[in-house]
């Protein structure tokens, strides 16, 4: 062999071996060896559940008093620690509540703040809390219910005022 052919040669293959060089060390025809694992795929985007009871809870107004002070009631529901947050719809509150895959039960012993709720009757929505002895999860709602009577319907989602026919 020539020298000078010996030469290229010889950078040609130190060249394909550097670090950096963006050329692949394995043929394209090449098998993966294999699969990839579960820690190397990417992580699923986390969504909304609304198929579990936990979470934040927007009650879903019938009536107009439902939001007679400008709020929506709020529940806050933390499975882990069978406690609860949230608001009447004028007064914040909290407590506890026990829950099966069906079943429902919120502790007597709610505590509210104490502002006066003008045109808002928080006494039946509380005591409409209490009577829910089960519950459902139905297209992305939550319902309570009193053995099979619905008390009501509570949404992921703040739902607008309902609309109030004035004749």
């Amino acid at each position: 062999m020539r020298p000078f052919t010996l030469l290229v040669s010889i950078m040609l293959l130190s060249c394909n071996g550097s670090p950096g060089n963006n050329l692949p060390t394995t043929d394209s025809t090449d098998q993966a060896k294999k699969d990839t694992t579960l820690a190397q795929a990417p992580a699923p985007v986390p969504e909304k559940d609304t198929t579990k009871l936990g979470g934040v809870w927007f009650l879903q107004p019938v009536m107009a008093s439902d939001t007679a002070v400008g709020k929506i009631p709020r529940l806050d529901l933390n499975l882990s620690t069978k406690r609860f947050t949230g608001n009447t719809g004028c007064n914040n509150m909290n407590g506890s509540f026990d829950f099966t895959d069906t079943t429902i039960q919120f502790n007597q012993r709610i505590v509210t703040t104490r502002m006066a709720c003008v045109g808002y009757n928080e006494k039946a929505f509380l005591e409409n809390l209490l009577r829910a002895n089960n519950y459902k999860l139905q297209n992305g709602m939550l319902i309570l219910m009193f053995d099979q009577t619905e008390l009501s319907r509570w949404t992921r989602k703040v739902a607008p005022k309902p609309v109030v026919n004035k004749a």
